[in-house]
């Protein structure tokens, strides 16, 4: 079939800082779901190393190095450590290789993907939740990098240490000032779009780890080779008693990538293959994270000989050197850090996700904004050092992070079968395959709930339940990740074989991106594929295994 194409040069968008052409908003798209941001990519231009440098971002972080030396600090046996520090990062690489898949395949960022099941509305709900998230870890980071240019100032402008006295709203002048250029660098950094924070983050990465490696030596120099260890714990544990510990450790590090695991795709959508995605997430996570965990304990161990005590926070160990040249140094340094992982993180997720609520008003630009001024208003230094605060508040909002991936993975690779008809994604059409139930799929609204509530209620009641000095089962606050998972994951699929909702689209090629094709399925440009009404039949078919 042929047709006159209706997509001309003005409809070759900017999508998410590519150059023109790299978006294709097509003329059909209904605008109350598509802007030049949310539509399916034309290019898809990233290489592996443009992934391998996102999960660098992501690791070498003040966050990072102390979450990979408590590892250390467990009472385990080094090569407890070591397995747990594997396992633990290849389960997050399998996860992150499953959540790639759907948004390379068919070029469009998490939320988007998440209308193929939880519906053209209801895909907000997912967004909205992730988004949240993202605002209140934006301030923090920002905090925390603030607090590394403090020492820079402290040093080089003695004089500043006046403004340490005069405060407002919780904070120093000099916090507030450190805060406002930080705040200042990463919004001018994300205004001018995706590919300039590739290019950042594609240098950023090797600069931290040159830094980490120069710092470890020369530490290591300083102590003495033989007095470095790789167990910072003062107790040991017995072989069976380390056995829960080790699995508890497994799960730390799954939650603390559990985040940018979940909206994963909003980067993988630039992979230029799925193949350069999954080398991406091999070198980065497994191989990328086991290193810097090794640099790291090093590094922490150094400090017991060096300065007489531990210390397992960088920028410490950055200012107990106490040389110019290396304070200068290593707080720009973990600063760039910062601003690295917070930028894809924190940032670009709410930037898609609220962009998602309304794309007619809000573009990736303006739902970036809404997460940079929302998270300054919050002033996470107040609330950041109460472990409460952060328990009953994000606690809530994170433990929804499982149910929402599970049910993803149920949706795509299961009751979808990995066949999605990218187009219909952006109509509002009540015939359309996605609208299901006034915009919402109630399978996936009863699984976030069904899934949710139990997860919340594991992530908050066993720490209160402790506080309150009745019984301790804190520990399986651990595994909530893992529970909101497998309960997200089940009760979609169940619900789904009840009552089937999510359509196969057997039969049909056209539009079609079926998991096998690298780049984003779309019918011919201008060309508005016919949307049909869901059926039970395509939903009820036998389910493929994963590719």
């Amino acid at each position: 079939m042929t047709s006159t194409p209706l997509t001309g040069l003005h409809d070759l968008v900017e999508a998410a800082g590519h150059p023109h052409g790299g978006g294709n908003m097509k003329p059909h798209y209904d605008d109350r779901l598509a802007n030049e941001d949310l539509a399916p990519l034309r290019k898809q231009r990233w290489s592996s190393y443009n992934i391998f440098a996102f999960w660098m971002s992501d690791v070498h972080s003040v966050g990072g190095y102390v979450t990979a030396g408590s590892l250390f600090a467990l009472g385990l046996q080094s090569w407890q450590v070591l397995v747990a520090l594997i396992a633990g990062i290849v389960i997050v690489q399998v996860f992150a290789n499953m959540v790639a898949k759907p948004s390379q395949k068919t070029g469009v960022p998490f939320p988007v993907i998440n209308r193929v099941v939880f519906g053209i509305r209801g895909a907000n709900i997912p967004a909205i939740i992730r988004g949240l998230i993202a605002i209140a870890w934006y301030g923090v980071q920002t905090f925390l990098a603030a607090e590394s240019l403090n020492i820079v100032f402290l040093k080089f402008i003695p004089g500043s240490a006046a403004l340490l006295d005069v405060s407002f709203a919780g904070l120093s002048a000099l916090g507030w000032i450190s805060y406002a250029i930080l705040w200042t660098a990463q919004f001018l950094l994300f205004w001018n779009g995706m590919e300039v924070i590739r290019r950042f983050i594609d240098w950023a990465g090797p600069a931290v780890y040159l830094v980490m490696i120069v710092l470890a030596v020369y530490l290591v120099s300083q102590a003495g080779i033989q007095n470095i260890s790789f167990t910072l714990s003062t107790v040991q544990l017995d072989f069976w008693a380390s056995i829960p510990v080790m699995f508890a450790a497994i799960a730390l590090v799954v939650s603390y990538f559990s985040g940018p695991m979940l909206n994963f795709g909003d980067f993988a959508r630039y992979g230029k293959s799925f193949a350069a995605v999954k080398k991406g997430n091999f070198w980065g996570l497994p191989i990328n994270f086991v290193f810097f965990s090794l640099l790291t304990v090093i590094t922490a161990s150094a400090t017991v000989p060096v300065f007489g005590s531990l210390i397992t926070d960088p920028i410490k160990t950055v200012e107990q050197i106490d040389t110019p040249f290396a304070i200068l140094l290593g707080g720009l340094t973990f600063v760039t850090a910062t601003v690295g992982i917070n930028i894809v993180a924190n940032f670009i997720s709410p930037a898609f996700d609220f962009s998602n609520v309304a794309p007619k008003k809000i573009s990736w630009r303006a739902g970036g904004m809404i997460a940079a001024v929302g998270s300054t208003f919050l002033m996470p230094w107040n609330w950041y050092s109460n472990s409460d605060a952060i328990h009953y508040s994000l606690g809530v909002l994170g433990a929804l992070i499982g149910p929402l991936f599970g049910i993803l993975i149920a949706g795509y690779y299961f009751a979808a079968r990995q066949r999605v008809k990218v187009d219909a994604m952006f109509t509002m059409d009540p015939a359309g395959p996605y609208w299901y139930r006034n915009g919402f799929n109630p399978n996936a609204v009863k699984a976030v709930i069904a899934a949710g509530v139990p997860t919340v209620a594991i992530a908050i009641f066993p720490k209160l339940f402790a506080d309150l000095g009745l019984f301790d089962v804190s520990w399986v606050s651990d595994y909530s990740w893992f529970i909101g998972c497998g309960l997200g994951f089940v009760l979609f699929l169940l619900f789904e074989r009840l009552d089937p909702r999510v359509p196969t689209f057997d039969g049909e090629t056209d539009g079609i991106s079926d998991g096998t094709v690298d780049q984003a399925a779309e019918a011919p440009d201008g060309e508005a594929v016919p949307v049909l009404a869901n059926t039970a039949p395509d939903a009820a078919t036998p389910r493929e295994t994963l590719a």
